[in-house]
């Protein structure tokens, strides 16, 4: 099934949250977790690890990030470095691993859109639909410093017992580090954002004086 315009909606499976990437990219994210999953749970699975191996790439291959960030590349110039991205992934010779036509075709609309220089942000969304179907629940907390084990521990104790997670079939914290937050912690699970932080008190502070005035 081709990605033919992944700027028409796509419907996702029951169950799915809302915390993919935002705007346009969460557009492409949805398109081809779509297309994936009408084919086949294993289809979705092979994009799934072809992402993977195309995002590790751009991460770590200087040539390819600044490929896929250029924007001022043709859509030949494009079409081209594309065959040369995909071969660099699939390998050669008889351990040659195809990358799936879903694949293939998300990166071809991408390039066709102009908009290849989304395709980690579109990835990162696409993961979170996969960990969403899979009732995998990611939990972000953001602290001004690393926070300690034990009390990372507390904390997953703590959100277990949250409705939100007795729903999930895993639970995994993911700790962020944000100096600006000047401390306290912002916690993001689900479509939920509970801010502790000390700056939010600092600008309701502010917002409250700024009003008194």
């Amino acid at each position: 099934m081709l990605l033919a315009s992944a700027s028409r909606s796509v419907s996702v499976a029951p169950g799915l949250g809302r915390r993919a990437a935002s705007g346009i990219a969460s557009k492409y994210s949805k398109a081809v977790f779509g297309a994936a999953l009408s084919k086949s749970p294993q289809t979705l699975n092979k994009v799934h690890t072809d992402l993977a191996s195309l995002a590790n790439t751009i991460k770590k291959d200087s040539d390819v990030a600044t490929f896929v960030h250029n924007p001022t590349l043709s859509l030949q110039e494009r079409t081209k470095g594309l065959q040369s991205l995909f071969a660099k992934i699939e390998g050669t010779g008889p351990k040659k691993e195809p990358l799936s036509d879903v694949t293939k075709n998300l990166f071809g609309v991408l390039s066709e859109n102009g908009r290849l220089g989304e395709a980690e942000e579109v990835i990162v969304g696409f993961n979170e639909l996969i960990a969403q179907y899979k009732g995998e629940l990611t939990v972000t907390v953001t602290s001004a410093a690393p926070l300690p084990k034990d009390v990372l521990t507390r904390l997953e104790t703590s959100l277990k017992q949250s409705q939100t997670a007795q729903a999930a079939k895993s639970l995994k914290i993911e700790n962020k580090v944000n100096s600006a937050i000047l401390g306290g912690l912002i916690v993001d699970f689900g479509d939920k954002t509970i801010d502790l932080s000390v700056q939010s008190r600092v600008t309701k502070l502010n917002n409250v004086l700024t009003q008194s005035v």
